[in-house]
């Protein structure tokens, strides 16, 4: 993880405001506005408040933590409490479940020192320690290093220590597979600059270059890549790994060889259970077909690591178009990896055929799901609503090329 750096003077400043909230009078500012979100003071009076309380230097800092801490309780639970972020580094930072999982495997081996390239608020740091690393934590940005040392402190993880360093520079001179001194590592690209998203792995900081140098010098290391990133990009000998909760992809990862134990894996996490499906080799394409009785839509992460042949070849399923993941079989299907609905008609996609129908199955409203289709889901549900009290999915997509509305899951 890393932050975009700020002019050196408001670094400073920045800088010394999370080292005031580290003092019990911080504490205590802190915890005032936490009480005063929780009320839903707005943000003012709440000012007004903290500020007569705490005076000026503290109030504005121990508010915009507070509300970064409010945004990080439904992730890091009761540890968000005891944690400083700033917007951006909140944004960087992963599920602190995940971050664990993916300690424990980088540690399998047996490495027990990992250089965290890019640390921003430590939250890998802290993952990392908590699986009984030593962790270097290392970063450009003095805000960066300031929060990890702060947060480390703060939740009493030890054989943590933060240094100041540039991951370019310290991948160039990595030797003997360490980087700074440890036997495995963890970096985590910038991917926006400007407060935009930077498609282009080369304009990531630190670059491709860095990435593809990193996982060759270093066997034993994880960098997380953006899930859009090109197949083609992938280094041979490097295992690319999709992560999903609740049906999103939250991490695309790529594994060292040291640590790479398949060719390409979708991870799908379903009521806090991880499951695991893993190719050596590009299994190729599923079969298109006609629709069946049956519409299974594969997890993003299946989608996007190339695996949704393995699940059609166990579910006993064809596409419903050469190019769409729609799958579709002749039965339900009891698996993690996609969500299943009931066909109950196909149609070609026509507004005016589709309400009709709608109405004469006793259907008023519907969810639009599509894919293939450039119609606004939320626009053709208000258009297809009625007065009747059914519900039903409405699926747009493309079979054998063309238009076609599916639908399904009707309740009356």
């Amino acid at each position: 993880m890393t932050v975009d750096r700020e002019p050196e003077e408001q670094t400073a400043e920045t800088v010394r405001q999370l080292q005031a909230l580290a003092t019990p009078e911080g504490a205590a500012a802190l915890s005032r506005a936490a009480v005063l979100l929780d009320e839903r003071v707005d943000a003012v009076a709440a000012l007004s408040r903290l500020r007569a309380e705490f005076g000026a230097a503290l109030a504005g800092p121990a508010w915009g933590i507070a509300r970064q801490r409010q945004k990080a309780r439904a992730t890091f639970g009761a540890d968000a409490d005891r944690m400083l972020f700033t917007s951006d580094t909140l944004e960087q930072a992963g599920r602190p479940e995940l971050a664990a999982r993916r300690a424990v495997r980088l540690l399998a081996g047996g490495a027990d020192s990992v250089a965290d390239l890019g640390c921003a608020a430590g939250t890998d740091t802290i993952a990392l320690a908590r699986a009984g690393a030593r962790v270097l934590a290392v970063d450009v940005d003095p805000v960066a290093r300031e929060l990890t040392a702060l947060n480390v402190e703060a939740l009493g993880v030890d054989d943590v220590w933060v240094v100041a360093g540039d991951a370019v520079e310290l991948v160039a001179a990595a030797r003997g597979g360490e980087v700074a001194g440890c036997g495995a590592a963890v970096l985590d690209p910038a991917r926006r600059a400007g407060g935009k998203r930077q498609l282009d792995p080369d304009t990531w900081s630190p670059p491709w270059s860095t990435v593809v140098e990193l996982l060759r010098k270093v066997p034993t290391s994880v960098v997380k890549v953006a899930p859009g990133l090109d197949h083609d990009r992938v280094p041979e000998g490097i295992e690319s790994e999709w992560v999903s909760v609740g049906g999103s992809i939250v991490e695309a990862l790529l594994w060292g060889p040291a640590v790479s134990e398949t060719w390409r894996r979708a991870t799908v996490f379903r009521d806090g259970v991880a499951h695991e499906l893993t190719a050596d080799s590009d299994p190729g394409h599923a079969e298109a077909g006609p629709v069946r009785g049956w519409l299974h839509e594969p997890d993003p992460a299946v989608i996007r690591s190339g695996l949704v042949s393995l699940v059609a070849a166990d579910l006993g399923a064809t596409l419903v178009d050469p190019t769409i993941a729609y799958l579709t079989s002749d039965a339900e299907a009891d698996s993690p990896y996609v969500s299943s609905h009931r066909v109950d008609e196909v149609l070609p996609f026509n507004l005016k055929k589709l309400k009709a129908l709608l109405r004469e199955r006793g259907v008023g409203r519907v969810v639009v799901k599509k894919r293939g289709s450039a119609i606004e889901p939320e626009s053709i549900a208000k258009q297809l609503r009625t007065d009747a009290r059914g519900t039903a999915t409405v699926v747009v997509t493309r079979v054998a090329g063309a238009p076609t509305a599916l639908l399904c899951d009707v309740a009356t």
